[in-house]
């Protein structure tokens, strides 16, 4: 039986709502996975998870390599045993953060070679080690191992990039099929379609990726620092090409509009620190635009955050209150503003499925984007 299956396509678009079955819970889609990197979403618990109604989440290979280490994960019995999260967790391969450090890395066909940014030790990473390490976390949805290529970059790098990606992708499949009896778990694993801003090699490696079969498909290598006029168009390009009957997943994206211009495209799930840091940074999302709670304005504002929302911070707390504690650089500000921002994005996403649902999804992102998108000045 498929484990995904699409409860309702736009008549308007491409949106549509899905319907993930995994091993720790059913998943609806669209659906923003908030981050949490290192076993946490910053700041939050698992109860606070469960009370902004969070039905995934993500997590990171390469930063739970180190810390706390595979043994002690194992020892706990697996990643949600270890920090107590009953949903379904999404594992990042650790690409991004491999690639990311530059000169402390090399890449060789083989693998990558590179230094760890805790203590600059040197460690080595393999599609089949990722893929071990994933399947002993026993999480839900695994990422293969890629290579997120940088921006600018040009053709024949981009094309390099794309082949290895596909040479990885192969034996992160032969990998997970060598070691899928060895666990009495039904891990999914998705593939990721890199090519850079080069629709040629984005088709290349969707033919590819989809010809080796996967779970679900991704897209990376976007919302990497390209013009967003350039990030659409390839996203356009790409969702267009991917299957229909898989999730599509686009990585490392966050901001409601860019979510809102994907999901009318085919989109299915969305991940992004951005809610989260924008938080601890003082920015908060309503359904009446960004509120920068650190603006003096806000210093007598006794007034909830939003009165249109009934998560924790809202219903307990004033703008006064939010504005006093960032002010004052207390801890209680990051959980306030955190769980705020959480619940927003994902009751946010609840609005979109609803508007699929009614199938008037188009006029639901035009009322909400000219809410949304006001300046707090």
């Amino acid at each position: 039986m498929n484990y995904f299956k699409i409860l309702k396509k736009s008549t308007e678009c491409s949106a549509r709502i899905g319907e993930m079955t995994l091993e720790h819970g059913k998943v609806l889609t669209p659906i923003f996975m908030p981050v949490g990197t290192q076993g946490t979403v910053k700041a939050l618990s698992s109860d606070d998870l469960y009370d902004c109604n969070a039905e995934i989440i993500l997590a990171n290979t390469y930063h739970l390599y180190f810390r706390p280490g595979i043994d002690t994960i194992k020892k706990a019995g697996d990643l949600n045993k270890f920090m107590n999260f009953k949903k379904p967790i999404l594992t990042d391969s650790g690409g991004f953060q491999v690639f990311s450090l530059k000169d402390n890395r090399k890449i060789i066909d083989e693998g990558v070679y590179f230094s760890s940014h805790i203590d600059g030790s040197r460690h080595f990473f393999t599609p089949e080690k990722v893929i071990n390490l994933e399947r002993d976390f026993l999480i839900d949805i695994m990422m293969c191992f890629d290579e997120c290529a940088p921006y600018p970059a040009d053709e024949k790098y981009i094309e390099n990039s794309v082949n290895l990606t596909t040479s990885w992708a192969k034996r992160c499949k032969d990998e997970f099929i060598r070691t899928k009896n060895e666990k009495n778990f039904n891990q999914k694993i998705f593939g990721i379609i890199q090519g850079g801003m080069y629709k040629n090699l984005r088709e290349k490696s969707i033919e590819e990726i989809t010809k080796i079969g996967f779970d679900g498909y991704a897209i990376g290598g976007l919302s990497v620092g390209e013009p967003k006029d350039i990030m659409n168009e390839i996203l356009n390009f790409t969702a267009d090409k991917m299957p229909f009957d898989k999730p599509r997943y686009f990585m490392g994206l966050g901001s409601p509009e860019d979510i809102l211009f994907s999901i009318e495209n085919g989109i299915d799930m969305f991940d992004c620190v951005m809610p989260s840091r924008n938080a601890r940074n003082g920015t908060l999302f309503t359904f009446s635009g960004k509120v920068n709670i650190k603006n003096a304005k806000y210093k007598n504002d006794f007034s909830p955050l939003d009165e249109n929302c009934d998560c924790y911070t809202c219903k307990n707390y004033t703008k006064s209150y939010l504005h006093h504690l960032f002010r004052a650089g207390e801890i209680l500000s990051f959980r306030l503003n955190t769980l705020h921002n959480i619940f927003f994005m994902l009751k946010f996403i609840k609005f979109v499925r609803n508007s699929i649902l009614k199938d008037n999804f188009i006029s639901f992102k035009s009322e909400f984007l000219s809410n949304f998108l006001r300046s707090d000045k």
